[in-house]
């Protein structure tokens, strides 16, 4: 009587994962298609000329929201840079702050919390001001309720507005991309643009700011 072998894994085909690499379609990928699909067309039968306008109209409407986008990127980088300058004036100021708890009163109600401290220096987190007080804690512009000195409103792009950090420490980035602090001397505009000038020689615009301190 013939041996009876039992049916093992190896009888049955090798399981095999799809693999899915970026579903995103950017304007250089497609325009990278568009070429191959026109280098590899049939000569007897071409694209057809209602075709290819759409393939175009595509390219061009994805060409347009890749351009929108960075520039809201460097819209946001801007904004950030012009409000870190104008909230520079709350350093030294002292500001009454409000702060909503976890813990609750007798009623159910957040206990809010309240203080009144010096602003010693501000900085961006992420894309939101903050403000460092006295004791090290660290607040948002919701949370202040009073200043005690009117600060200033004027334009970020002014020499009066720029003075105000003649002898406040500034952290910058330099060319070497590395973050350095240092004392601004004096503010001066060339070519529309305002000029720090540091203790150490150096000078920077704005947009190489990272952070403001007394």
């Amino acid at each position: 009587m013939a041996d009876v072998k039992g049916i093992t894994a190896d009888y049955y085909l090798p399981t095999t994962e799809k693999k899915t690499g970026n579903s995103n379609l950017g304007k250089d990928d497609f325009l990278k298609i568009l070429i191959t699909q026109l280098q590899n067309q049939d000569p007897t039968s071409p694209m057809d000329d209602k075709e290819f306008i759409a393939q175009m109209a595509q390219f061009s409407s994805l060409e347009q929201m890749s351009n929108i986008a960075t520039g809201m990127n460097n819209l946001t980088a801007i904004t950030q840079q012009s409000q870190l300058i104008q909230f520079n004036s709350f350093v030294g100021k002292t500001v009454t702050w409000h702060e909503a708890s976890k813990e609750l009163d007798e009623a159910g109600n957040p206990i809010v919390n309240t203080g009144t401290e010096k602003v010693v220096k501000v900085q961006y987190d992420g894309a939101e001001a903050k403000f460092v007080l006295e004791s090290g804690k660290v607040i948002s512009a919701s949370n202040i309720s009073e200043v005690t000195e009117a600060t200033n409103a004027g334009g970020s792009n002014s020499l009066i507005d720029a003075s105000m950090l003649i002898g406040k420490k500034v952290s910058f980035l330099d060319d070497e991309g590395k973050t350095t602090t240092d004392t601004v001397t004096s503010v001066s505009k060339k070519d529309g643009k305002i000029q720090y000038a540091l203790s150490n020689g150096q000078t920077i615009t704005a947009d190489q700011m990272t952070a403001i301190s007394a």
